[in-house]
């Protein structure tokens, strides 16, 4: 089981509005949203199935706890409140399964994978992907977007770098 333990940073992002727009955001809040999600910090810590995850932006701030194998309460990236449950999928990938408590919407869930120094974090209801570097140092690049079939819909494509 790899520790996903670690402070990221976004280096760059494509396609947020488009996965906004997707699940039924309005232009003014996806507005607001993509200039508040454009450099956000996200905190990782890891204690064995524990999980800590706190993710802040200018305008919000999240965090979720949860144990792998419980549900838990969370927000989809729109908002919308659910159920979730994560699980592992690979010894080095979380997936997480989200049932909206109330209406209707896209299914969506997150998974989050180690790859070396990099932090995937896959989002769908649409395609979205997020790279993220962990190092010592400042500077690093990211590789390739890594891809998986998530029906039609957008993507999203976030780079983070190592925040010291």
């Amino acid at each position: 089981m790899q520790n996903f333990t670690g402070t990221w940073k976004m280096k760059s992002s494509e396609n947020f509005d488009e996965l906004l727009k997707a699940l039924g955001v309005n232009a003014m809040l996806r507005k607001v949203a993509v200039a508040a999600a454009s450099k956000p910090h996200v905190e990782i810590r890891q204690n064995g199935e524990h999980f800590y995850i706190k993710t802040s932006t200018t305008v919000r701030t999240t965090e979720i706890n949860f144990c792998i194998g419980e549900e838990f309460n969370e927000e989809t990236v729109d908002g919308r409140k659910c159920k979730s449950l994560a699980t592992w999928e690979t010894e080095n990938k979380i997936y997480s399964k989200q049932t909206l408590l109330s209406g209707n919407g896209p299914k969506t869930f997150w998974s989050r994978e180690l790859k070396g120094d990099e932090l995937i974090l896959v989002t769908p209801a649409l395609h979205t992907h997020v790279i993220s570097s962990r190092a010592s140092g400042l500077g690093y690049s990211c590789r390739g977007l890594f891809s998986q079939e998530i029906n039609e819909f957008e993507a999203i494509t976030l780079h983070f770098g190592f925040a010291p």
